[in-house]
């Protein structure tokens, strides 16, 4: 039976912690798991700079979406250039997120829902309305939604968003 391939998966290079990566971010979401470890070879060592046996590649999934992580060394950070959204149904969600993916991480990246977790990956904790607020047909509504954003510091507060829509 072939294994259908996911047509984009986002790659995210690590120094050597990727196993531990992808075991951080498995034990957040729901319907997550690792499915497969590559190790370097003998044949590869020499250009990673890793040794034979060393994780190479962890494949996992959050959520259902399909992810890799590399260790390829020091040569690449992550920057906030790139983030992931997570999207969420309430501010009991926002506060889970925000709370598990915060922990370790860098609290001068923290701001206006986005934070960068322990690895250095960049995240967005919003509530899945927001987009819809800030795209609202009435330019009043929007204004005060991105007005009231922007004053959040760190977490977003959902019910100052919705108290800001309506007015």
């Amino acid at each position: 039976m072939k294994h259908k391939i996911q047509k984009i998966t986002p790659n995210l290079w690590f120094n050597t912690e990727a196993e531990e990566a992808a075991n951080f971010y498995t034990s957040i979401f729901k319907n997550s798991a690792i499915s497969k470890i590559t190790r370097y070879g003998n044949e590869r060592h020499e250009l990673s700079g890793m040794t034979e046996g060393k994780v190479m590649t962890v494949k996992f999934q959050l959520e259902g979406q399909e992810f890799t992580a590399l260790n390829g060394g020091p040569k690449f950070r992550f920057n906030e250039a790139i983030s992931f959204i997570v999207n969420c149904e309430n501010q009991e969600e926002i506060d889970y997120y925000w709370k598990k993916l915060s922990g370790g991480g860098d609290v001068k990246a923290q701001a206006c829902g986005w934070l960068k977790d322990q690895f250095g990956v960049s995240w967005q904790i919003v509530p899945a309305e927001l987009s819809e607020m800030i795209s609202s047909h009435d330019p009043e509504k929007t204004e005060r939604v991105m007005k009231a954003l922007l004053q959040m510091e760190k977490k977003i507060d959902l019910d100052i968003l919705k108290k800001a829509f309506e007015g």
